[in-house]
């Protein structure tokens, strides 16, 4: 039976992954892959019981309990936590490889031929990488919202501790396999993981954690595979796999997004704190009334909307949908320039944009997206900063220089929606502000959206 319901558990997840590379299917993806591991749940629960029942109640009691957490806490969350929540979560699939790790080799401590040696190898390497992905994860939590304590963790020599980390890693594992009777190296192990998870985050600047997310999610996926092997369990591995497979070909996705490898990115290339040479005033701005806005986008023939980070912690998306539509029952051409690491994680812009109901076919890549600039009347940017900056491709000295980055400015126009004149995420000023084909309209996205919402409707 348990192998039946393995195959379709399989089955499920494969397809389910197969649904989500598309846009349009990706909600139909999720649920199916959703009922694959529940499938999968069920079968590994029917395995240990077959010969002793009284494990029902510690199965059960912390599945329901865990599954309620996640359920409050997924209805909950709003979108622009959105990158937290995976960073927590992904967290807490680290942690579950270490705490089954941890409880394999104290088997093994008691009952030395229940595993050959090799097997034991494995087992360290997931309590390795899972305490990695745990730790690691909960950094990039606290960088993703803001903690100012998580940006002043890095430290003189930073990479050289981590390569000494490490090495004393490495070390441990040979001793504690020579040496098994001994546990004080086991538990240093431990520890010495763990604090590597910390330090191996810890210079990554926050502009970066949308690849750094992708790259913890696929060591967590590593740490499923191995612990399937262990166990000999078909769809822990396959999901494993998947999960570790799609984590390492996003994380290479988003460093070729950014035109950066993935070394520069673990050293840090980007940071809060960044700086270009250019002075940070560049001119004269030019400020653009409602009345005036909402007139240039009425009597336009083709408007591209880049959505950023901005738009998500408003909650403006809603109001975004209502302007596109008012704009095309006018006849105007209507369009989303969506950019690889936009917003905090991967997809962040299609997901906040799904959530208001635009259509997937209005998105556009930034391929194409830069095709389009040079017919289009007027490019909308909404609380987007550094992947529409020039300074990527005019200045050497900038953080962003060679990054992949929307040309809105080669539009007739364009059209800033800001808070303020504040730096981007990666710390420098965006010369864009101050071209003379651009304007710039102040105000916390959802109230400056709503003001213009009301302005179109009585043109």
């Amino acid at each position: 039976m348990d192998k039946v319901l393995f195959l379709v558990s399989a089955f499920l997840l494969v397809w389910g992954l197969r649904l989500q590379s598309d846009p349009a299917s990706a909600s139909k993806g999720n649920k199916y892959a959703s009922v694959g591991m529940l499938i999968a749940i069920i079968s590994a629960i029917i395995m240990p019981i077959e010969n002793s029942y009284d494990n029902y109640s510690w199965i059960l009691i912390p599945i329901v309990f865990s599954a309620s957490i996640g359920y409050i806490i997924a209805k909950k969350i709003e979108m622009t936590s959105m990158p937290q929540m995976v960073s927590i979560f992904n967290g807490l699939g680290g942690l579950s490889a270490v705490l089954l790790s941890f409880t394999e080799i104290n088997k093994w401590l008691s009952y030395t031929e229940l595993y050959p040696q090799f097997v034991i190898v494995v087992l360290l390497v997931s309590l390795f990488i899972g305490s990695v992905a745990f730790t690691g994860s909960l950094l990039a939590f606290a960088k993703l919202d803001g903690y100012k304590w998580s940006e002043k963790l890095t430290l003189p020599f930073q990479h050289i501790i981590n390569l000494i980390l490490l090495v004393s890693i490495i070390i441990l594992s040979f001793l504690f396999i020579d040496n098994s009777a001994d546990t004080n190296y086991l538990y240093i192990l431990i520890a010495i993981s763990l604090l590597y998870g910390v330090f191996f985050v810890a210079p990554i600047g926050g502009a970066d954690m949308p690849v750094v997310i992708s790259l913890l999610n696929s060591f967590t996926g590593i740490t499923a595979a191995l612990t399937g092997v262990i166990f000999d369990n078909k769809v822990m591995l396959l999901g494993g796999i998947l999960v570790g497979a799609a984590g390492t070909i996003l994380t290479v996705l988003m460093c070729q997004a950014m035109n950066r490898s993935l070394l520069n990115v673990l050293v840090g290339g980007f940071s809060s704190s960044g700086s270009s040479s250019k002075s940070s005033e560049q001119g004269d701005i030019k400020e653009i009334t409602d009345s005036d806005f909402a007139v240039q986008l009425f009597y336009s023939q083709k408007v591209i909307i880049v959505p950023g980070y901005g738009l998500a912690v408003a909650q403006a998306q809603k109001l975004c949908k209502e302007i596109q539509e008012v704009l095309e029952s006018n006849d105007v051409e209507v369009k989303y320039a969506i950019h690889p690491v936009a917003g905090r994680m991967p997809g962040h812009m299609n997901v906040l944009l799904a959530e208001a109901d635009v259509d997937y076919s209005k998105l556009i890549e930034l391929d194409e997206a830069n095709s389009d600039f040079k017919s289009t009347d007027v490019a909308v940017i909404i609380g987007a900063n550094d992947v529409v900056n020039p300074d990527a491709i005019d200045d050497t000295a900038s953080p962003l220089y060679g990054m992949p980055i929307l040309k809105v400015w080669e539009s007739n126009s364009t059209v800033v929606l800001k808070r303020s004149m504040s730096a981007g995420y990666a710390g420098v000023q965006n010369p864009l502000f101050f071209r003379e084909n651009n304007k710039m309209y102040f105000g916390d996205a959802k109230d400056s959206l709503q003001r213009l919402s009301t302005e179109l409707k009585n043109l």
